[in-house]
């Protein structure tokens, strides 16, 4: 079997199929009553600030350019991005739960779609309604390219799950009419979109309908970045310069929008959070499809940057709240930081790509990380309210005293202004069986331990069993009737590298881990592999080039990073500290948080001091009590009572 081709993968993790379902049953249906102005939400808090009101009028926006109602655009110039994003997720969602009532929704939807799509292509609702002259006039800040691109990767997915040729056509006719606009050539616009997207789409246009313009389109939106730096602000002044289409865009550099240099000159990930990794996503996809290896050094200059001197420990990205961010190396703030679930989802995309470029486990690290922390703490456990930012240290008398901090919520909020974020991590659990395996000429890469039945090509089945991420011990039966030749790599985890054990047909074997994968022949019908991953609870230290956790340790055990919730710990956290050495316990709370794992560590907790104590006194050290820290998933914070979280926890 010279090619193992991925057929279809089944999840059947317990972990992963009650999220799977929770999208099915609770997340989509409301999103789509939000997205058509049925439900009863608050958005006030809103962390963007965004002055929107309860409203979404995402679907209705779509009506009013179809013909179908009248009135004027609402929102941001991205708002049709919330429905084409709700739209992927539900397409993912057939795979595994057909649903007739949802599949009527979406093939009504994929027909209004339709109706507003322009004859040429174009499809963009707020310049379709209000500003149809200034269309592609100002893409420093109009999202056109952005917001169509996301159609077409919802075009792509509702076509492959439901071979549905409509919703296929309007993604090439939105490719083609963008094709149409833009190039080198006289008469096209020789710029891009402020917010990378729009590669990525055409990567995958590409791959389904083999037509090469939409990849050579790609292929020149990357190469043309930062060709002339001046874009943007060229097209701003012939458009008007205080003709903002998104108050205070305007006042960013041009790397804020990756635009200040070609991407083979960048050598850091600097800008919107979101815009670096949805970047790189596009330039690893290109750079696989056409071999570009310019493409391929820029990121890994960029996927170096971000995880070994951008990234928290959770896996978010995104320093400051100014911009949605990047700031500089080792500036990782837990108490004022940004984390944007939706930098997670894509920083998720973009280890995928890698994975499928080459065999390195840290790419399957990442991905794990985005997984079980960084992403999925974007959304609370009964799937109806949502974290946009995702801080690492929380206090609601700090977000709501310090104006430098009322962007961390304490609490999920019901739906936000800008509304990128729900329906992002909705696509991205309805599509997680996409992201388990990557296939490398005749080898198998298996890297997420989330437990699957998975078929090849050649009748070949690999069908993983475990309780992850709970238990570490993850069992492979590969069933390979017409006794194929192929290897099989499975993952060695940063957090267990030093600790594994593998027997293959139920006999020790000693392995070498090459790159972070251990291989293994398979040639026999029927084999067996077990692997044994260390879940024990470790300390971790940050490099102390981060001044923000020097002297600090946090808690992590398997894939999972920990939190000190308020709810289970006396107020205030800050006052606890932990011993690098100190003695801890894990068990397993089954009515806890939906089941986690709870762990708990011996602590010594100072006194805090009356409040009428003086401000400032001696520095005599003050007696700790010995107590304990009791701990849960970060990804669970937030379901309970109002209070602080810290992950961070001072050591000594």
């Amino acid at each position: 079997m010279t090619q193992p081709q991925l057929k279809k993968v089944e999840i059947t993790s317990a972990f992963w199929k009650r999220y799977r379902e929770l999208v099915v049953k609770e997340v989509l249906p409301y999103q789509w009553d939000v997205m058509n102005d049925q439900a009863d939400i608050k958005i006030a808090e809103d962390p963007q600030n965004n002055g929107q009101d309860k409203n979404s009028h995402a679907v209705a926006n779509l009506k009013i350019a179809a013909g179908e109602m009248k009135g004027h655009h609402y929102g941001f110039p991205f708002q049709d991005t919330d429905v084409y994003k709700w739209l992927e997720a539900a397409a993912y969602s057939f795979s595994y739960h057909p649903n007739p009532d949802l599949k009527k929704i979406t093939d009504n939807l994929v027909d209004l779609i339709a109706k507003a799509q322009e004859p040429d292509g174009y499809l963009s609702t707020f310049f379709q309604i209000d500003a149809p002259e200034r269309k592609f006039k100002r893409l420093q800040q109009s999202h056109e390219l952005y917001t169509m691109g996301h159609y077409i990767e919802a075009g792509v997915a509702y076509y492959q799950a439901t071979g549905s040729e409509k919703a296929l056509t309007i993604a090439k006719k939105m490719a083609d009419c963008i094709d149409a606009h833009f190039g080198l050539s006289e008469g096209k616009i020789p710029g891009y979109d402020g917010h990378p997207e729009i590669e990525l789409a055409l990567s995958r246009l590409y791959e389904v309908t083999h037509e090469q313009k939409y990849l050579d389109l790609a292929h020149y939106f990357l190469n043309q970045r930062g060709q002339n730096p001046d874009f943007f602000e060229k097209q701003n002044e012939a458009d008007g310069i205080d003709r903002d289409l998104i108050p205070g865009m305007r006042d960013f550099p041009r790397n804020y929008y990756q635009a200040a240099e070609p991407i083979k000159d960048q050598q850091t990930a600097d800008g919107h959070a979101v815009r670096v990794v949805y970047l790189c996503t596009g330039m690893a996809y290109v750079a696989r499809l056409t071999g570009d290896q310019d493409l391929l050094a820029a990121c890994h200059r960029f996927w170096n940057d971000i995880v070994k001197r951008r990234m928290y420990i959770t896996g978010n990205i995104g320093s400051t709240t100014t911009g949605e961010a990047f700031t500089y190396d080792y500036d990782l703030p837990n108490d004022t930081m940004y984390g944007e679930t939706c930098a997670s989802v894509g920083m998720s995309f973009f280890a995928r790509q890698m994975l499928n470029i080459e065999a390195k486990g840290e790419y399957g690290d990442i991905l794990e990380k985005e997984l079980f922390n960084g992403a999925l703490s974007g959304m609370s456990l009964d799937g109806k309210h949502f974290f946009y930012v995702n801080p690492l240290e929380a206090d609601p008398a700090a977000t709501k005293g310090n104006p430098g901090k009322s962007h961390v919520l304490t609490h999920r909020a019901d739906w936000f202004g800008c509304a990128c974020c729900p329906a992002n991590l909705a696509r991205l659990i309805t599509s997680v069986d996409h992201y388990l395996y990557s296939v490398h000429d005749d080898t198998i890469l298996s890297h997420q331990f989330i437990a699957n039945e998975a078929s090849f090509a050649d009748d070949v089945t690999i069908t993983q069993e475990n309780n992850f991420p709970w238990a570490g011990d993850i069992h492979y039966t590969i069933a390979n009737p017409h006794t194929r030749s192929f290897k099989l790599g499975l993952r060695i985890p940063g957090w267990s590298a030093g600790n594994f054990a593998v027997q293959v047909n139920g006999q020790a074997e000693d392995v070498a881990v090459t790159d972070g994968f251990v291989y293994f022949a398979i040639d026999a019908a029927a084999t067996t592999i077990d692997l044994k991953l260390d879940m024990s609870v470790q300390f971790m230290r940050s490099n102390n080039r981060v001044r923000a956790d020097v002297g600090q340790v946090a808690i992590q055990r398997g894939p999972l990073v920990y939190a000190a919730e308020q709810a289970d710990n006396e107020a205030p956290l800050w006052l606890y500290r932990i011993d690098r050495n100190a003695k801890t316990e894990s068990h397993y709370e089954a009515d806890l948080l939906k089941g986690v794992t709870v762990v708990e560590a011996a602590a010594h907790r100072e006194p805090e001091d009356p409040a009428d104590a003086d401000l400032y006194t001696s520095a005599a050290e003050k007696p700790a009590q010995d107590t304990q820290l009791t701990l849960i998933p970060y990804y669970a914070w937030a379901n309970r009572e109002d209070g602080q979280m810290q992950v961070w926890c001072r050591r000594g």
